[in-house]
């Protein structure tokens, strides 16, 4: 039961990456894109976790917490870049 359930999650959740995907390339202003591109890490970070769990080993997990790391920093960065124009202040 638990191995069709994380199937069935890498099916929905693979569906929602492709669909952020599709808004990153056709999102009609910045700050759309900088959301799909967020929710895009947010998607990766959770493929990682399933996949985590349907191999048994740890070494996902913590590939999907450095991806998440490094998806808010960028978020924030393209963020204050729109915002401001400069990241550096």
């Amino acid at each position: 039961m638990l191995k069709f359930a994380i199937v069935l999650a890498f099916g929905c959740i693979g569906t929602a990456l492709l669909l952020n995907f599709w808004r990153l390339l056709r999102g009609p202003g910045p700050t759309d894109r900088i959301l799909a591109l967020d929710t895009m890490y947010v998607n990766t970070t959770a493929l990682l976790v399933l996949l985590g769990l349907h191999l048994d080993r740890d070494i996902y997990f913590e590939a999907a917490l450095l991806i998440a790391l490094m998806g808010f920093v960028g978020t924030v960065a393209l963020c204050k870049y729109l915002l401001r124009g400069d990241i550096i202040e």
